[in-house]
């Protein structure tokens, strides 16, 4: 008895559909994104977009003079960006470790797909009306939010990477009411700063290429 044969089509069955390489890349990316909770990433996004909308559209603020007025869309821009950095995080580690040389793209697609996403979002959610500093100021406060949170996935954990940009956001909210002028507190700079872009896109490549090439720091229980 003989196996040959056994792959053959049965008589009057279509063929398999061949797959092509393309397919498979994009089935794995998928695949990561989902493990990483992408898709309720994007759904939390997605509120604070709609809770920036609200925000500027019935005028909410915080009383204490002109420099209140940022805090609100910061802590949204904080949050979203503390929710990107967190989607490092995965509860069994990295499995993808040993299955090959994909793991670096995959993180790096992850990181651009959604801070990207994270970008579009939120400026839909500033169509409610005037967003202080205007949307460079946000793109520039986003990346670099995000830069610091994943900076915090490589030396803390994914777990804890929200904690940096919550830090940071305080440190900012004092350089507001101190009249701090450094570009490393970027978004308490005007938004066509360049020494603060500079700094905000800095961040954000030194945190996407820490995480591409070396991944989130892992605990003994991950």
């Amino acid at each position: 008895m003989t196996a040959a044969g056994v792959r053959r089509p049965l008589p009057g069955t279509a063929p398999a559909p061949v797959r092509g390489p393309v397919h498979g890349w994009l089935r794995l990316a998928s695949l990561y994104l989902v493990s990483r909770r992408a898709p309720a990433a994007l759904a939390l996004v997605a509120a604070l977009g709609a809770l920036l909308w609200a925000a500027l559209h019935w005028h909410w603020n915080i009383a204490g003079g002109a420099a209140a007025q940022l805090v609100i869309p910061l802590t949204i821009e904080t949050g979203a960006a503390a929710v990107i950095a967190v989607t490092t995080f995965g509860p069994f580690g990295e499995p993808e470790r040993a299955t090959g040389r994909w793991l670096p793209y995959l993180r790096l697609g992850a990181i651009v797909v959604l801070t990207a996403a994270a970008v579009g979002l939120l400026a839909a959610g500033a169509t409610g009306g005037v967003l202080p500093g205007g949307f460079l100021a946000m793109v520039r406060n986003v990346a670099g939010f995000t830069g610091i949170g994943l900076l915090s996935a490589a030396v803390l954990g994914g777990a804890l990477a929200w904690t940096g940009p919550m830090a940071y956001l305080v440190l900012t909210e004092a350089a507001l009411a101190g009249n701090v002028t450094t570009p490393w507190v970027w978004p308490a700079r005007p938004p066509h700063d360049v020494g603060g872009t500079l700094c905000a896109a800095a961040v954000f490549a030194a945190g996407a290429l820490l995480i591409t090439v070396r991944g989130t720091r892992e605990s003994v229980r991950d």
